[in-house]
């Protein structure tokens, strides 16, 4: 079973690889040829950074195109009361009495750092299909783990603007 995704993320997907095919192949074989033209192949720097920047395009194509034919689709319509994917979900750390924000995503668009939690992790795997008022234990491996409460759910976001994570 490959990855996760929503019929945005696959929309995504197939615009940059439909971009990375049509303009990205075409500026990098430009700047080979250019490079190829200065002279000894074995002294040039240039060319062998235009072969190297190819290189990672065509294996990013590659990348995309193994996730979408390995890829199950999964809906991001929940319940009204529930947590679901691309929602706001604000949580209480029962153990260290703080509260947190965060919203659940699919795995290639994961960024704790920015507050985008995979549904593929320990607090995304918890959260999912949860209602407001909750107590989950998020099980962080075997028989450890940690209580949270969930206090609110925001329905209003979406995940047009996340980025498709690199490889």
């Amino acid at each position: 079973m490959g990855e996760r995704l929503t019929e945005s993320d696959v929309q995504k997907i197939k615009e940059e690889i439909e971009y990375r095919k049509l303009v990205v192949r075409k500026k990098e074989l430009a700047a080979v040829k250019e490079a190829r033209a200065h002279g000894d192949l074995s002294e040039n720097f240039e060319y062998k950074a235009a072969k190297q920047d190819k290189n990672r395009n065509e294996s990013r194509i590659r990348y995309l195109e193994r996730m979408l034919k390995n890829a199950s689709i999964v809906s991001d319509a929940s319940e009204a009361d529930e947590v679901g994917i691309n929602n706001a979900v604000t949580v209480y750390f029962e153990e260290d009495d703080e509260t947190e924000t965060y919203r659940l995503v699919t795995s290639i668009r994961g960024n704790s750092m920015q507050g985008l939690i995979s549904i593929e992790s320990p607090v995304g795997k918890a959260l999912l299909g949860r209602k407001i008022g909750e107590r989950v234990l998020v099980k962080t491996g075997g028989e450890n783990g940690y209580y949270v409460v969930i206090k609110s759910i925001d329905k209003s976001t979406d995940g047009s603007q996340d980025a498709i994570r690199k490889f």
